[in-house]
């Protein structure tokens, strides 16, 4: 499985992961709905269990994604300044490029 972060993103996300009420966690995505197709996506602070694998990224946050689950592998996370701040999480690789 793999995962891939914007520098945007990055950056965002290193500042929550900074907090102290967060040390020794890590990033997760993990699949709100899926239908079809496709899928979509949310993210939270947490610690992996058994049913999920850690992924390196090149941006060197580790992110945790549930096993076996499809929609996961080649997940990718921006971030974005306009039309709105936000995250935006999407998986290319399985033809969501983001909200319907």
């Amino acid at each position: 499985m793999h995962c891939k972060i914007s520098r945007n993103a990055a950056k965002m996300i290193k500042l929550e992961l900074d907090k102290p009420e967060n040390e020794g966690k890590l990033l997760r995505v993990y699949v709100t709905h899926a239908h079809g197709d496709h899928a979509h996506y949310g993210m939270g602070i947490d610690e992996p269990t058994d049913n999920d694998v850690v992924v390196s990224t090149d941006k060197e946050i580790d992110v945790i994604l549930e096993k076996d689950n499809a929609f996961l592998d080649g997940v990718r996370i921006d971030y974005f300044y306009v039309p709105e701040e936000g995250f935006a999480v999407t998986n290319p690789s399985k033809g969501n490029h983001g909200d319907h």
